[in-house]
């Protein structure tokens, strides 16, 4: 196996080597067409919420006996990484997460783990608790949203369409789950009027108690004869609102009819449930949510298809709208990116016919389409979907993919040239180059390992980078040692004389010119290692004035607008300003259309957006622009509506970001055990914030307190009229809010019935006072003469981290500053208040500056195995320390050429920046490796040191600048993709300035290494 050679076994067996290739140009087509289609790539959620109800507490109260023991039991999950509630009155809701490296499979174990131990320590928990209740499909992605709206139609009407159109779409194929959203329940409300009540000495309780006893579903007992089981059926349930309203009350030896009393009518959950609007009309969502696995693109026509249908069926008056469609954005984007990965081609293609001329430029064009057909050939059996990263890596991987065929071609055309006969040049070609670039390959490929093996969700978002990338460039080394040769061997013509020097094509004046250049570096190779060290040292310098921003944002259309009411705010003062707010913006000839959530927040329709749990002073709207110039200036039409219009409102601007997401581009956590403690230094946090000028709309998640009515009861008077304290809550309840009293039954559909008092008996505070409250036998006497009653304040929100109360003070950036520059600086500037912070107190970095400073640390972690791993293929290759370490050490020149880019260019220092410098490692030693095994071969052949270096410097030089020519100028089409463009922009760059320092600076290094004289 020594001295087998691949290019020339290919060479005697052509006819094999053609099935393959049409094999592979039919297959890898097939495969394009069955792939999977996303828009981004699935990354694990590891969150897990659990909430629960305690009618009756106060957010302390919550805090205090739910949040603070549940999260307690919670500290003993397995791979827990930290855990944040909020407690509001009545509500505790904790979310757990889990740390990143933690692997997919291992996830739905741990979350059915955590459901045993809160489930297990209910006993633990206070008598009359609700839940708790469980969300582990968090990430569940509902990509196609569309509205039901009406003219005309009732809300249950509506409902009873949506439930239908749910029902048809859950039988489609990669269906996996359809939510309605927004749809108010209907109730029955027995409302009294509270003057009758006192008039006719009637308790609400006793209504209530002989209103359930009335309508309970009790067994009457079966009757077994010797041939038959009998069921016994007695009359009485409520069957419609007449036989309520017909209900007889008995009180003092008198009865009543319920309907005397009191109206009983039907109608929708008062307060109302989160509601949803589509352009400012009152709408019922339906949410669909696509399997696992699924094409996205062939759900999204059968939805089309489908709904298409329903719309022809539906009554008029009912139109569906389409609120949210990623299907199209999916189509959109992969044809960007196709359009970018032609475009890419092309310019390869020019590169290569430019320089190596049209047959030879003709050999490395008919390579590329093969590569590419094979590499999605390979991405298709590997599971790998075909997504923004996915054929972004693709791309990538162009530009780096043709260098094998380049070379092999370039030293199969010098032979050619010195007159060599064509079997014998392409095999010489092999055994030349073909290992070599093997090593190249495999220490390409090693540069991208730590994306690929590295933990995090950062990480999982960008892996398929590694595996796409590894396979193209295994596949073009294999197609350039067996398929490049045979078609240089059909397609480039042998020269019919033998030059006299082998060495005569390189007696040019280019050459020349670059060897009288190399010359002159080596005689003061002392001053070109001294200014090249110096040009490193200011470009690490420079490197604090590249800005840093951890992912960009996206360039869909959408904007989404947070509405954030005052702490306590009622879900109807959210309606009012919610639709104030769609009337505002309704007129603007920039949107495409809005939804508005009010009460919550959007589903998830993207993976990279969080959804907003369920709060009554929130509202958000989903704004489609009509593009992304019109998005831009809708961003400040909106800014100065909210500023000039909404005073009272929190608005909150922010686009979609690509990768995991945050709320805020600048958040910092205080922390400690006391809330007014932590309240001061969180507002000593905002005033600084307030005063960088690059910041605006400073905000806390919590801080101000709710309003409450405190009724100080006397307690001896209430005895001695025999009230306690759970009878009198409980009357009040019944009277102000309501209490459920039974269930109305019809069909299907089950309809609570709550008693409380009119509305104009409960429509003002200053009533309260005249509440009458029941002391037996018909009398009663207003509340104030057992209650003093008086406003106060309480908190109506309390956030903890890890279980200590946490204030996240919160800020946007003005345009041009990105949130991780602008978090830093903050926080420097808080460092005289974080010294003399008392124990138990800490101010941290938190959102996207600390998710950013995470992933860093998942890839530099791998950074070692991949040095490891370079180290070791280079020893295989040049069997040389000396050799090994000056290779390595051109490895960091790149550097000078990434700051310079990034600089000029004015590009972030993101993720992808991160990991193009890693990859860029492994390309620059790939130069580097093709530059000293010729070195080494020219030693071989006889040569000194010096004319060695020179002769293999002005040898290889082409096939260097050729190979990073087609991968700079590869970059060029993702440079303006704004995802991929920080990557670009630094392999790019920085390719350039080490490719010219590799081919001056890396001879002078070996010069000084080896102490070569000149000659």
């Amino acid at each position: 196996m020594k001295h087998f050679n691949l290019t020339e076994w290919s060479l005697n067996h052509r006819q094999l080597i053609w099935f393959f290739i049409i094999l592979s140009a039919v297959a890898g087509a097939f495969a394009y067409e069955q792939m999977g289609r996303m828009e981004d790539p699935d990354f694990t959620i590891r969150e897990m919420i659990v909430a629960v109800g305690w009618p009756g507490a106060s957010a302390a109260q919550m805090e205090q006996q739910i949040t603070d023991k549940v999260e307690k039991r919670l500290q003993d999950t397995p791979g827990l990484d930290y855990l944040v509630s909020y407690s509001r009155p009545q509500q505790s809701v904790i979310f757990v997460h889990l740390k990143e490296p933690i692997h997919p499979d291992e996830i739905r174990p741990t979350w059915l783990e955590v459901r045993n131990m809160v489930n297990n320590m209910r006993d633990e928990l206070p008598e009359g608790i609700r839940g708790p209740y469980f969300n582990d499909r968090f990430d569940d992605v509902y990509g196609n949203v569309y509205a039901l709206t009406s003219d005309g139609f009732s809300y249950e009407e509506m409902r009873v369409q949506a439930e239908k159109i749910r029902q048809i779409l859950l039988r489609m194929g990669s269906v996996k789950k359809v939510e309605l959203i927004g749809v108010q329940p209907e109730k029955i409300f027995i409302e009294m009027d509270s003057r009758k009540l006192a008039r006719l000495g009637i308790d609400p309780l006793l209504a209530a108690a002989l209103i359930k006893k009335q309508n309970t579903l009790t067994p009457s007992g079966m009757i077994e004869t010797a041939d038959d089981n009998v069921f016994l059926r007695v009359t009485g349930l409520f069957n419609d609102l007449s036989s309520l309203e017909n209900l007889p009350i008995r009180v003092l030896d008198r009865t009543f009819r319920l309907g005397d009393m009191a109206k009983i009518r039907r109608a929708y959950v008062d307060p109302p449930d989160p509601k949803m609007f589509f352009n400012g009309t009152p709408a019922i969502g339906i949410a669909v949510s696509m399997e696992k696995g699924g094409n996205v693109l062939k759900l999204g026509q059968l939805l089309d298809e489908t709904l298409a249908d329903i719309t022809r069926e539906l009554p008029l008056g009912l139109s569906i709208h389409q609120v949210a469609n990623q299907p199209r954005v999916v189509k959109d984007s992969i044809n960007q990116f196709v359009k970018t990965l032609a475009e890419a081609i092309a310019i390869i293609l020019v590169v290569s016919f430019l320089s190596l001329g049209l047959r030879s430029g003709l050999v490395v064009a008919l390579c590329i389409p093969l590569v590419v057909a094979a590499t999605l050939l390979a991405m298709k059996m590997a599971g790998i979907d075909l997504h923004r990263v996915s054929l972004g890596a693709l791309i990538v991987s162009l530009g780096l993919l043709v260098d094998d065929a380049i070379i092999a071609v370039e030293m199969m055309s010098v032979k050619l040239e010195q007159g060599w006969e064509r079997v014998k040049a392409a095999a010489f070609a092999y055994k030349v180059t073909a290992f070599p670039m093997l090593a190249g390959t495999l220490i390409t490929c090693a540069g991208f390992t730590p994306i690929g093996f590295s933990k995090g969700m950062s990480s999982e978002f960008c892996k398929s980078i590694f595996p796409v990338i590894t396979l193209s460039l295994l596949i073009s080394w294999v197609v350039s040692v067996m398929v490049t040769p045979m078609f240089g061997y059909y397609l480039i013509k042998p020269k019919r004389a033998v030059a006299k020097d082998p060495e005569d094509i390189y007696d040019k004046a280019f050459y020349r010119g670059f060897k009288r250049v190399l010359v002159k570096c080596l005689d003061h190779k002392t001053i070109v290692l001294v200014l090249t060290l110096a040009l490193f040292g200011y470009s690490i310098y420079a490197f604090k004035f590249v800005e840093h921003e951890f992912f960009p944002n996206s360039v869909r259309p959408e904007l989404i607008v947070d509405l954030t009411l005052p702490e306590g705010s009622s879900i109807k003062a959210t309606e009012r300003q919610a639709q104030a707010f769609a009337r505002a913006i309704g007129t603007s000839p920039h949107i495409d259309h809005f939804a508005s959530y009010v009460g919550f927040g959007a589903p998830r329709f993207i993976l990279a957006f969080d959804p907003v749990q369920p709060r009554s002073n929130f509202a958000q709207f989903v704004i489609v622009a009509k593009g992304l110039d019109q998005r831009q200036q809708l961003e400040e039409d909106i800014s100065e509506i909210l500023d000039t219009s909404f005073p009272m409102v929190r608005g909150h601007l922010k686009t979609l970001q690509l990768g995991p997401p945050e709320p805020y581009p600048v958040m910092l956590r205080v922390s400690g055990p006391d809330y007014g403690k932590v309240r001061a230094i969180a507002q000593k946090v905002g005033q600084v914030m307030t005063a960088n000028p690059l910041l605006r709309n400073v905000n806390f998640n919590w801080y101000e307190k709710t309003k409450m009515l405190r009724l100080a009861v006397d307690q001896d008077k209430a005895r001695l009229l025999g009230i306690n304290s759970t009878d009198l809550a409980l009357a009040i309840q019944a009277q102000i809010s309501g209490i459920p009293v039974s269930q109305f039954r019809q069909g299907d559909k089950t309809v609570e019935i709550d008693l409380r008092l009119d509305a104009a008996d409960r429509r003002s505070i200053s009533d309260i006072k005249t509440l009458p409250i029941h002391i037996g036998k018909g009398r009663t006497i207003p509340l104030e003469q057992i209650a003093v009653i008086g406003f106060d304040t309480e908190e109506g929100l309390i956030w903890r981290r890890n279980l200590t109360p946490t204030i996240t003070v919160q800020a946007e950036t003005v345009a041009g500053a990105t949130g991780n520059d602008e978090t830093l600086v903050v926080y420097s500037a808080l460092k005289q208040v974080r010294d003399n912070l008392a124990p138990g107190y800490r101010i941290d970095i938190g959102g996207i500056a600390e998710r950013s400073s995470q992933a860093t640390a998942y890839i530099l972690a791998m950074a070692p195995a991949m040095f490891m791993i370079i180290v070791i293929i280079l020893m295989i290759q040049l069997q040389n320390i000396s050799s090994v370490i000056l290779t390595l050490l051109t490895a960091p020149l790149g550097i000078i050429g990434v700051i310079a880019a990034l600089l000029t260019f004015h590009m972030p220092m993101g993720f992808l920046a991160q990991l193009g410098i890693l990859a860029l490692s492994g390309i620059i030693i790939r130069n580097s490796v093709i530059l000293m095994d010729q070195i080494h071969r020219q030693l071989e052949a006889g040569e000194t040191r010096y004319h060695a270096v020179i002769n293999a410097a002005v040898l290889r030089f082409r096939p260097i600048m050729l190979t990073a020519a087609a991968a700079i100028l590869g970059m060029l089409p993702l440079a303006l993709d704004k995802f991929w463009a920080p990557m670009a922009v630094s392999i790019g760059g920085g390719l350039f300035g080490a490719t010219i320092l590799t081919l001056l600076v890396l001879p002078c290094m070996y010069a000084a290494w080896y102490r070569v004289k000149a000659e």
